[in-house]
């Protein structure tokens, strides 16, 4: 019995990524951005990370390159 429900993906940008190759969750598109406390999810090791709140799942675009400081 599976009751995983649909998960969302987001695609993000190198623009999107903050300082060591994080984004934030929530993010400022969600509706409700306020439902659980912000975290910073690591999208630069394997080019994906999972929001361990709320499941929202960020993904590098294809083709983006992040470049280091």
């Amino acid at each position: 019995m599976s009751t995983s429900k649909q998960q969302e993906v987001v695609e993000v940008t190198a623009h999107d990524v903050q300082g060591p190759g994080v984004v934030f969750c929530p993010n400022p598109k969600m509706a409700l951005w306020s439902t659980h406390p912000k975290v910073f999810i690591d999208v630069a090791t394997t080019g994906e990370g999972k929001c361990p709140y709320c499941g929202t799942v960020y993904r590098l675009k294809a083709g983006e390159k992040l470049h280091s400081h």
